[in-house]
């Protein structure tokens, strides 16, 4: 409390004294809030370290592991070839994998059935797999019933039951899900080790199917200071390492199977570390905005410069702003997924279509991205990017590089010349930013609430078209939808009988001119207006629900967006910020609720 204390003494100080003020003090000079003086201080004013540290003191409980598998009863068979058979512990694990995704469309994909085909038979003895050699053959639907009924009993738990395991689960994050870092209490975001399963990936990822492996403490890495109570494993085990590197923010880290890649246990988004990075990254792309005109110019004139290397930059560096392409960082070893990005697009991925007539030039882009997330792209370029893109084809294969002069490290140390901290990624986020401030400010009006949320809904639309976020309609899309055309046919009904009876009161009215019938009017056209307001609630659900099906706006709005828009806009036409952020990103967008203004531009 006496730190508390000395945090609002402070906050009040830098009011007195505009002198002193940091940049970042004037929000405390017009918005000075007690409720919120601890976290905004500990997150603008607080001493950070000059030597690289990130934390002098850390201090956790380490992971919480996935429970030990659970054999299935012995009335629940696995049939092979028509006839049941028992399986072995770790056969019948995988087994079970994909029997709860039985009715799931990855189940049916060529590649997904191959690649579990192949890691399951890892895990069976030898003479499992000298029986199994089909796996349509293989009869899972016994064990997805299961399931099934397992998942349903869960639905239809008694309170009591219900509440005991929340304690539980209550308990756990008490004990695991807060770390101690230097004099804050934090919590921490993914505190649990995901559980084993099958690997789905996006997109058509050559990997899905593959087995992700249970993840043990053997394999698990610890960050922590040695000053502090270092986590125990569970008994009988051990950590593969213990390090204590104050440079970076992760608590655990272990290494999957299926990429190879890093995985960490960090700070939950809503953090002070998280929240001062996340801010950090959008004051970078404001600092953009006040350089990209130079930018472009710069890389406009490139085009013409006698280096090949220089041209191809620039060339590049165009996509990368125009099109908010990632720049393509180089593939880990041993990862097959055929994915790129601008910087490592080959001949293949690109078609020219000269000008015809009064027509443009036009390029056409068509290749996988991150998470082997297809884009398709014809867009119309400038004259002098079309002439050097053929300069760039010339005697060249359709594996070849377009870039052949160009990689990422390349790219991004020029950017770094050009302005500091400027990244490909800095453009990304930039151009997303800058796309919804202008499409909030040309789409909403003076409508209803509704009407304003789904104005925000196609501005976040344009941005994540423009990002490719690209999603599978969800299964239940279509259902959906038809209940909703349900409510809506029902409620034009409504309003049907409601305007009758309107007219009926006002036809009463006219005979008899009392101030009964005068009520009945005034009550009839209320109800009207009520069902109206209803009806167009519920038809501009539907067509966000429509417009939406294959775009994820989650995306976008969590990594690419500066919150300040957001924040701002709902404050200009008072709109109830949980209507825009759920709790989750109410925590991880603190800093900018308390931050901007109505008026604030990115």
């Amino acid at each position: 409390h006496l730190k508390q204390w000395l945090h609002l003494f402070r906050a009040i100080r830098v009011k007195e004294t505009e002198s002193k003020c940091t940049p970042h003090s004037s929000y405390f000079k017009n918005n000075f809030s007690l409720r919120h003086h601890s976290f905004i201080f500990d997150l603008w004013e607080e001493e950070r370290y000059t030597d690289g540290s990130k934390w002098r003191f850390l201090e956790h409980k380490g992971p919480v592991f996935a429970p030990p598998y659970e054999p299935l009863p012995n009335k629940v068979k696995f049939y092979y070839d028509g006839k049941p058979m028992k399986l072995s512990a770790p056969a019948e694990e995988v087994a079970t994998f994909f029997a709860k995704m039985l009715d799931h469309e990855y189940t049916t994909k060529d590649i997904f059935r191959k690649n579990f085909y192949k890691d399951w038979r890892k895990e069976m003895t030898s003479e499992e797999k000298s029986i199994i050699t089909d796996l349509n053959k293989c009869d899972f639907r016994e064990m997805s019933e299961y399931f099934k009924a397992q998942s349903e009993a869960r639905k239809q738990m008694s309170k009591e039951e219900k509440q005991k395991i929340k304690e539980e689960n209550e308990r756990i994050l008490q004990e695991y899900g807060f770390c101690i870092m230097d004099n804050h209490k934090e919590r921490i975001g993914n505190f649990r080790i995901e559980p084993p399963g099958l690997f789905r990936g996006r997109g058509d990822h050559p990997k899905m199917g593959m087995l992700k492996r249970r993840i043990r403490p053997e394999d698990i890495i610890i960050n922590c200071s040695k000053d502090s109570k270092q986590p125990k494993p569970p008994p009988g085990t051990k950590w593969k390492e213990v390090r204590h590197d104050n440079k970076v923010t992760w608590l655990v880290s272990w290494t999957e199977n299926i990429q190879g890649s890093i995985k960490y246990i960090m700070l939950n988004p809503s953090s002070r570390i998280k929240g001062e990075k996340d801010w950090q990254k959008y004051e970078t792309a404001r600092r953009l905005k006040k350089c990209v005109d130079r930018i472009r110019t710069q890389y406009r004139d490139d085009w013409k410069s006698k280096e090949m290397r220089i041209r191809q930059r620039a060339v590049a560096l165009y996509f990368i702003d125009k099109l908010a392409l990632r720049a393509g960082n180089e593939k880990e070893e041993g990862e097959t997924a055929d994915t790129v990005g601008c910087c490592s697009l080959r001949v293949e991925h690109i078609k020219l279509y000269p000008k015809l007539d009064e027509q443009e030039y036009v390029v056409e882009f068509d290749f996988l991205g991150k998470d082997s997330i297809r884009y398709y792209n014809k867009i119309p370029v400038e004259k002098r990017v079309f002439k050097n893109l053929q300069l760039f084809l010339e005697n060249k294969q359709p594996e070849d590089d377009l870039f052949d002069r160009l990689n990422t490290s390349i790219l991004n140390k020029h950017l770094q010349e050009l302005m500091d901290g400027l990244t490909a990624k800095v453009f990304r986020t930039y151009n997303a930013s800058i796309t919804l401030q202008q499409q909030l400010k040309e789409l909403t009006s003076e409508d209803s609430i509704p009407a304003k949320i789904l104005s925000y809904n196609r501005a976040n639309r344009a941005v994540a078209i423009l990002c490719n976020h690209q999603r599978a309609p969800p299964k239940t899309f279509e259902k959906s939808m038809q209940n909703l055309q349900t409510k809506i046919d029902e409620k034009q009904k409504q309003l049907s009988a409601a305007r009758k009876q309107l007219k009926a009161a006002k036809a009463d009215h006219k005979a008899s001119h009392d101030e009964k019938s005068r009520k009945t009017v005034e009550v009839k056209r209320k109800a009207v207006q009520r069902i109206e307001e209803q009806l167009m609630k519920l038809q501009v659900q539907a067509t966000d629900r429509e417009e939406n099906k294959q775009i994820a706006l989650g995306t976008s709005k969590l990594n690419y967006l500066d919150p300040r828009i957001s924040v701002a806009w709902c404050k200009k036409w008072s709109i109830p910020i949980e209507k825009i952020y759920n709790k989750t990103q109410r925590e991880k967008f603190a800093w900018a609720i308390d931050m901007a203004e109505k008026d604030y531009e990115f």
